[in-house]
């Protein structure tokens, strides 16, 4: 288990991180601190996915995953996550690009691909709640996983 799969992501992080470290380090030399700050509370990630046996085409769906805080966007088990939710899978600097699924908005996938963080990605705005402002996370837009049925009931394209 990577160390890091054990930290509770908190916006603002509690340790002074330095201004625009992403574009000075690469994130296998992130502190566990520069790297939780990385996510920007979008929530994408933990929504299921539905996979084509014959393709292997994701599709997305609206359906959170029964530990995603629709509300908030955030995990409500983030540490023990993966006792809950067993294909819950440990981002990591090196699986980062293997992990296709990932949204297109990502910051660790932005990152990984050489590309900047988007303006209102909270490192960058300094504000934590502009991503849902900007409609850019799934608050208002997921179902909770015990409401939802059939998953290809739910299928939808993100614009961000």
């Amino acid at each position: 288990m990577d160390a890091r799969d054990e930290q509770v992501p908190q916006l603002p992080t509690a340790e002074p991180l330095e201004p625009e470290y992403w574009k000075r380090r690469g994130l296998a030399e992130m502190s566990r601190a520069e790297w939780e700050a990385l996510c920007d509370g979008c929530g994408k990630c933990c929504l299921e996915k539905i996979e084509d046996g014959y393709t292997g085409e994701i599709s997305y769906t609206n359906v959170a995953c029964r530990l995603l805080d629709v509300g908030t966007c955030r995990c409500t088990r983030y540490a023990e996550r993966r006792r809950y939710v067993p294909n819950c899978e440990a981002l990591t600097a090196e699986t980062v690009l293997a992990l296709t699924w990932l949204p297109s908005s990502c910051a660790y996938r932005l990152l990984a691909e050489g590309r900047d963080l988007p303006s209102w990605h909270h490192l960058v705005s300094g504000d934590p709640e502009l991503v849902h402002r900007v409609g850019a996370s799934v608050r208002g837009r997921a179902v909770p996983e015990s409401r939802a049925g059939p998953l290809e009931h739910h299928i939808v394209t993100w614009s961000a």
